[in-house]
Parts: structure tokens; C-alpha cells; sequence
């Protein structure tokens, strides 16, 4: 934040001050009267997160029935406070066994206070991860991972956990089944025209990782991206191999990787934390592979008939299958009466979405279905409105399928000790906004 909290309240629905805390002395006391008379009063609560009263920023949010409201008085990093109270509230439910309510917070209330004594020092946001304040923070009744220690052993390196390059793992961690599990999880968003040229089309992707592993490991992942064999051909001094390599757009990291080598070599090195964790998060707009193309045809005969085909064919291996294929074809609002011939699934006529609803539980790849049905409408004595025909949409999932056709080339694990580690990985890619225009 480039302008400090001044403070933060815990308000119930009904603006009582549950806990507070001032950070700073360039606020009165009086803040959260002011929030309450000029924003919860006046109903506002709902139209925009951040208010200005006076010389004051009021940032709030809710969460279950409770309202964190930061102050400040100056122009602050909303993205920040925000960032900073969602953070919060996933530290006190880890500490509170998943809960954060009204209830929550009056039981724990002195838990609360040194949490943000801890969390934030005189209004600037320092560390919230819960491993670490853990090691130190062990209030009775909460559940901590070294509660079963003697009282008067030291907590291991517990300021090496929190000033150090390794924070987020803590030293100690023995499995007896060395694992990791990798997944590649993509949706695939496109648009496409009635004539079937493609509009818009883009793949957001993430990795997410579950690790098991004792020991501090170091690990290194091997993806076909472009830049990154590129720059390993230079340092090796050899040829690219054949095969296809993609570009990766907006690239965004967990904290664990290490940038300057990333930047250096583009290569993914991290010290993973125990358990489950996203890796990064990309996005691809180049050489996309669509999973199916849709092919629709819609004829109005005269005003009370319609006739509606849809033929869906899948472009992926034929080794491969897609699971719960949903797809959606807008018809008018007076549609009074449908009937449905497909090859594979069922179909039928949702009122409540003015649709007709065709599924297929699982789409083999390299193969084709057609869906043909006859719409009777309902004739008004109005004067007839053009109908604007939403696009179709569609709904699946492709195991052991990327569209953006990212490989995991090498998951390399080393650790001093040297033990054999079990890699596992997984891909799947899901329908984002897939929609064909008709």
C-alpha cells in the first residue's frame, strides 16, 4: 500500500464493532459511526467497495455475516487491502477450523488481536501465511502442528521460516512414499461465426501440484514452451528437438519459483510447500486445437415451426473421449411443443433457460453426432419481432487433452538425502465460454 491502514473494524450486520484495531494515529475514534451513518444506513452497502468520507477512504468487505472495513486516509492500493483481508480470512479459518462468523470471532477474539498485531505493523501488511505464523503463534485450543512438543523445546529455525528465502515449507517433513501429482487444467474459450470462422479463441491454463515430499527437495519442471527450449538449445549448444512448442502469454508464478533463474535460464525451479498449491497460471491465444466443431443449421418455417439441426464433431484423438458434452440450443420463449431425434445421448426442451439440452455422458474422439428436432411455437396475433438467435454453448470435459497442446517435457526432483521419488501427471482441458453463433 502506498498510503497505510489507519485502522480496521470487525462489524456485525447490524454495524456493531466486533474487534477493532488502529494502526495509526491520523484517524478519530469516530470512523466507524461514519460508515455506519453514511453507508450501511443509506443502504449503499452493495454498490461500490470503496467510499470516501471526508478525508477518509472507507474499503470494506463481507464475509459471511461480518464486515472488514479498512480505513485510510489517503489514496491507498485498493488491490492491496483487498488482497490483504482475503488472506486474512483464510489465516484466522485455518486457525478457527474453517469457520469465520460472528461466532468465530467473539470466541477467539484475543487469538484475533495477536494475529493482527502480527499480520500488519502500523498498517503495512507483512506475512499472513498460516504454516508460519503457526510455528510461533500457539494459542491454546488452536490446532498447531507442534502442540505435541515438549513446551520447553524451541521451535526449530521458526525465524529462518519467517525472515528466510523458504518460507512457505517448514524443515522436518518425512513421508514414506515420496509423491508428486501434477495437473494440467485448461479451458478453452472460443467464438464462432454462423459460416464456422473463428472469432475469438484463447486457452487460460494453471498447474496444479500436490506435493509429498520429505526433506527440502528442489524441483524442476520441463514444459515445450518456445522461449524456454530456445534458451536450453543455447546453454546445451544443440538443436531443438522436433515436435510442437507453444508460446506462453501472461505467465504469472507462485511465490516458491524462482524468478531470476526463470529469467535467466526459462526454466521452472522451485522449493514446492507441502501439500496442495497452484503453480502458475498462463494463457495462450496462438495455435489453439478445438476439441469440437459445431455445426448448426436453424430454418423459421413460417411463424409456428422451426426445424433444428446440430451435428458436433470431435477433433481429438480417437484414443481419447470427452465426459458430461452438454450442449445448448437457444429456441424462442413461445416454444409450446419439441421433439428430438439424436444418435448418442438424450436431448430435450428446458423452459427455464429457453433451450434445448442435449447431452452426450461421454464423446469418443474422431468421431460425430447429430441432433435433428422440430420446434412448434405459439402464434401471437402481435406483430412478429425479429428473434435475435443467441449463440450455442457448449459444455465438457477432455481428460489426457490440452487444446493449447502444452507438454510436461521433464519433472525433475533432487534432494541431498536422494531418495526415489513417484511422479505423477494429468491433463485436462474444460470448456470456458465456448459458444458458435447460429
Amino acid at each position: 500500500m502506498p498510503v497505510a491502514a489507519s485502522a480496521i473494524y470487525f462489524l456485525n450486520l447490524r454495524g456493531d464493532v466486533l474487534i477493532n484495531r488502529l494502526y495509526r494515529d491520523d484517524v478519530g475514534g469516530n470512523m466507524v459511526d461514519a460508515f455506519r451513518i453514511h453507508i450501511m444506513q443509506t443502504k449503499e452497502l452493495g454498490t461500490c467497495p470503496v467510499r470516501q468520507i471526508g478525508g477518509c477512504s472507507f474499503l470494506y468487505m463481507r464475509i459471511s455475516n461480518v464486515y472488514i472495513v479498512i480505513v485510510v486516509s489517503g489514496n491507498a492500493n485498493v488491490a492491496c487491502a483487498f488482497k490483504f483481508v482475503v488472506e486474512a480470512v483464510a489465516l484466522f479459518k485455518s486457525y478457527f477450523g474453517g469457520a469465520f462468523d460472528e461466532d468465530a470471532i467473539r470466541n477467539n477474539f484475543v487469538l484475533i488481536y495477536e494475529l493482527l498485531d502480527e499480520i500488519m505493523d502500523f498498517g503495512y501488511p507483512q506475512n499472513l501465511s498460516p504454516e508460519i505464523l503457526k510455528l510461533y503463534i500457539t494459542q491454546e485450543g488452536v490446532r498447531s502442528p507442534f502442540s505435541s512438543k515438549p513446551s520447553d523445546k524451541p521451535v526449530p529455525n521458526a525465524t529462518l521460516q519467517v525472515t528466510g528465502a523458504v518460507g512457505w515449507r517448514r524443515e522436518g517433513l518425512m513421508y514414506k512414499k515420496n509423491e508428486v501429482f501434477l495437473d494440467i487444467v485448461e479451458s478453452v474459450n472460443l467464438l464462432m461465426s454462423s459460416k464456422g470462422s473463428v472469432l475469438r479463441c484463447d486457452v487460460t491454463g494453471k498447474i496444479l501440484m500436490k506435493c509429498f515430499l520429505s526433506g527440502m527437495p528442489d524441483l524442476k519442471l520441463g514444459l515445450n514452451d518456445k522461449i524456454g527450449l530456445e534458451k536450453e538449445s543455447q546453454i546445451k549448444s544443440r538443436p531443438i528437438k522436433s515436435g510442437k512448442t507453444i508460446e506462453l502469454d501472461d505467465v504469472t508464478f507462485h511465490q516458491c519459483v524462482n524468478l531470476t533463474r526463470f529469467n535467466s535460464e526459462k526454466t521452472v525451479s522451485f522449493v514446492p510447500p507441502d501439500g496442495e498449491f497452484e503453480l502458475m497460471k498462463y494463457r495462450i491465444t496462438e495455435g489453439v486445437n478445438l476439441p469440437f466443431r459445431v455445426l448448426p443449421t436453424i430454418k423459421e418455417l413460417g411463424r409456428t415451426r422451426m426445424e433444428v439441426n446440430v451435428k458436433v464433431k470431435s477433433v481429438f484423438g480417437a484414443k481419447m473421449f470427452a465426459l458430461g458434452v452438454v450442449v445448448k440450443v437457444p429456441v424462442p420463449k413461445q416454444t409450446a411443443k419439441t421433439s428430438f431425434q439424436v444418435t448418442s445421448g438424450r436431448a430435450k426442451y428446458n423452459a427455464s433457460i429457453d433451450c434445448l439440452v442435449w447431452k452426450i455422458r461421454k464423446f469418443p474422439g474422431q468421431t460425430e453426432s447429430t441432433m435433428s428436432a422440430e420446434v412448434e411455437l405459439i402464434s401471437t396475433m402481435v406483430e412478429k419481432k425479429s428473434w435475435t438467435r443467441p449463440p450455442i454453448q457448449m459444455e465438457f470435459q477432455v481428460p489426457m487433452f490440452t487444446a493449447s497442446g502444452l507438454r510436461v517435457r521433464f519433472l525433475k526432483v533432487w534432494e541431498k538425502s536422494g531418495y526415489n521419488t513417484v511422479e505423477w501427471v494429468r491433463y485436462i482441458t474444460k470448456a470456458g465460454s465456448y459458444e458458435i453463433r447460429c
